[in-house]
């Protein structure tokens, strides 16, 4: 199945309004998730890594990825289990960047978000734009970057999920990073999610924008699967 470069940032906006939004009986919208997180723990740090923790964590159940596939209506037919993934990966996202201050109904922030999922550096394109760039971006800082800018940077999102979806057809999207541990829980990739994991809490939480692309796995957080501590309610997607 192939996509054109429209068809997938349709999909992408479609995503992300359903992640900050929430699905009834599904999820909460963003705003209450993060909140209900932030509200437990004395540190934004605290509150995302417990976030992340128990994202990861509920992934690896089995038959979660496929729970949410018929659930999520999408502008273009892709496999349920391909469309719960990037849902769950973009939802993460953006709620780290809710936890971080950043104003998630802006287009730049949507903007970043995506960036953050599809793996592509920014900083080149920011630079580029002759906008200053260090090591910490504010969201006031981000609050600025121009409508030029940003579609420079949905054009590079736009191509890399193109890249990615043609090179063997979308449905080894579960399967575009060849790591130890393997597709789980429904074609859910556990090291993927975390390197996605790692890289909104460099972006959203530290405000590091610097170093943003596929090499970008340090870990900054240690997710321990096995031992973690969940909110009471565990209904929150």
């Amino acid at each position: 199945m192939e996509m054109n470069q429209n068809q997938i940032m349709e999909l992408l906006d479609t995503l992300y309004a359903k992640s900050i939004n929430g699905i009834p009986k599904v999820s909460q919208p963003i705003d209450v998730l993060a909140n209900d997180y932030l509200s437990k723990n004395n540190s934004i740090e605290k509150a995302a890594k417990q976030f992340i923790n128990y994202q990861v964590a509920k992934c690896t159940t089995s038959g979660f990825v496929t729970g949410l596939g018929g659930l999520i209506t999408l502008p273009v037919a892709i496999p349920a289990n391909v469309s719960s993934v990037m849902y769950v990966q973009m939802r993460m996202i953006a709620c780290l960047a809710y936890m971080g201050g950043y104003d998630t109904n802006s287009d730049q922030v949507q903007t970043l978000v995506y960036a953050c999922l599809a793996g592509i550096s920014i900083d080149q394109i920011i630079k580029q734009a002759g906008i200053k760039f260090g090591t910490k971006f504010t969201t006031a800082m981000v609050k600025k970057i121009p409508g030029t800018v940003l579609t420079k940077i949905n054009q590079k999102v736009g191509f890399r999920f193109l890249t990615k979806f043609g090179e063997k057809g979308i449905i080894n999207i579960v399967k575009l990073v060849p790591v130890v541990g393997g597709v789980i829980g429904g074609g859910f990739d556990l090291v993927e999610t975390k390197v996605i994991a790692n890289r909104a809490y460099k972006m959203f939480i530290k405000g590091d924008f610097s170093a943003l692309d596929d090499k970008d796995d340090d870990e900054i957080i240690d997710v321990d699967i096995d031992n973690i501590e969940t909110p009471a309610d565990k209904s929150n997607s």
